[in-house]
């Protein structure tokens, strides 16, 4: 089974959309053969298609993005490979590129040199789902070679795309066309917004004659050995850090794998009754108030997920939750960024506040750096997510001032080394 299949068949899929809310994400996921769909808490649904399994020397993908909301278009991005190639043959693959299905001409695409990746016009993407929906074969060539993207499991995942947002039967539909008024679709629903509160950096210890008592109440909800960290009898580790008045954040490892590995984290009080309190034990990384955790799909690191959390001054609360597709060799790190959980982190308003306000849009390629700032993917009851010891991704590091763009359809703040001033809602 591959990677994406093993991801988004844990997920459940749930097309009750009508009583889905932002703050309780539908985590939507679907993968048939070539193709594969998220849909986040917004409703906003993202289908991704693959070049055939056995064509991975010329590896292509395309992404489907599609807003809730009656009247909302389709956009499609095309996405050349580049996980082995060298600053040469990337460059031959950039430019001018004609864009076909089967002998049909459909004009031409603009590969960006350093993404590989290109926005198709509104007549491309229309001709592009009815070849996709029908027999055609898209297809794309320039003076780098020629991909072709298979239309296998398309069909079944843009019904489903369909069925969420609520347009089966509506002229706007994908597949099935209707007569149902447009009016009928499921509205888009907000994407919640988290409000970040400062923390207190620095480490912390405890007295010696707390440690005991206190793995006991760690141990709690774990079955022996589930988080070797803990393990009775073994050497037990605990990270100890500042985290706000009161507060404390300890952690240890819980789990290695092959190329991945797991960190549980729990916030304390840091007087004793230390009632304990579980954020995960996927992560690989804290700083600033933001837990991190990411996980590959397979050593090739070309498949991840991510999962991040913000401390509000009470818990931490997930802010995103997204894979970057299929293991198809299409990108290093992946080719796109598919959410199923999105929100709005605000750090602030106040004078003398910062934060950095980012605008979403197109998925630029996600630069691997190193594996301890990334998150893995799910909503699932956090038990759940313990045993099946999820996959996911490396990004870019959280700690730098260096921002990332993130394909949701919100505005997100993302971290930096400074540490903010008191927030405002």
């Amino acid at each position: 089974m591959t990677f994406a299949r093993q991801a988004l068949l844990r997920a459940a899929l749930l097309l009750a959309a009508t009583s889905a809310t932002a703050a309780e994400p539908p985590d939507v996921g679907f993968t048939h053969k070539d193709w594969e769909l998220a849909c986040d808490n917004t409703r906003t649904c993202r289908a991704a298609g693959y070049h055939a399994e056995e064509r991975e020397e010329a590896a292509v993908s395309v992404l489907l993005t599609r807003k809730a909301g009656p009247g909302q278009p389709v956009t499609a991005e095309v996405q050349l490979g580049s996980y082995s190639e060298d600053d040469r043959a990337s460059a031959a693959k950039a430019g001018v590129t004609t864009m076909k299905i089967d002998t049909r001409t459909l004009g031409t695409v603009r590969i960006d040199p350093k993404t590989l990746t290109g926005a198709l016009s509104r007549e491309q993407t229309d001709a592009l789902i009815d070849a996709l929906t029908k027999t055609g074969t898209p297809k794309w060539s320039n003076r780098g070679g020629s991909w072709s993207l298979s239309g296998a499991g398309a069909t079944a995942v843009l019904l489903k795309m369909d069925e969420f947002q609520g347009r089966v039967g509506t002229a706007g539909a994908l597949v099935r066309k209707g007569t149902k008024a447009e009016d009928t679709v499921l509205p888009a629903l907000p994407a919640p917004v988290i409000v970040a509160a400062p923390v207190v950096k620095g480490k912390a210890s405890l007295p010696r004659e707390a440690i005991k008592p206190l793995l006991a109440e760690l141990r709690k909800g774990f079955d022996d050995g589930e988080c070797e960290g803990l393990a009775a009898g073994g050497k037990t580790e605990l990270a100890v850090e500042k985290l706000a008045p009161g507060k404390l954040l300890v952690s240890t490892g819980c789990w290695t794998g092959a190329y991945n590995g797991g960190t549980g984290y729990w916030v304390i009080n840091a007087q004793p009754p230390y009632a304990p309190e579980l954020v995960t034990d996927q992560a690989s990384n804290y700083a600033n108030g933001t837990i991190t955790a990411g996980q590959k799909g397979r050593g090739l690191g070309d498949c991840w997920a991510r999962e991040q959390w913000v401390w509000t001054g009470e818990r931490f609360a997930q802010t995103l939750s997204e894979t970057t597709g299929m293991c198809r060799l299409v990108a290093p790190g992946g080719p796109w960024h598919l959410p199923t959980f999105v929100s709005a982190v605000r750090r602030g308003s106040s004078a003398g506040c910062w934060g950095r306000r980012l605008k979403t849009g197109a998925s630029p390629l996600m630069t691997p750096t190193t594996a301890s700032d990334a998150v893995p993917y799910g909503d699932r009851p956090q038990r759940q997510r313990r045993r099946q010891r999820p996959y996911g991704w490396i990004v870019p590091s959280i700690e730098s001032s260096k921002v990332t763009p993130i394909a949701a359809p919100t505005m997100i703040l993302m971290p930096e080394t400074r540490l903010p001033c008191l927030l405002s809602q």
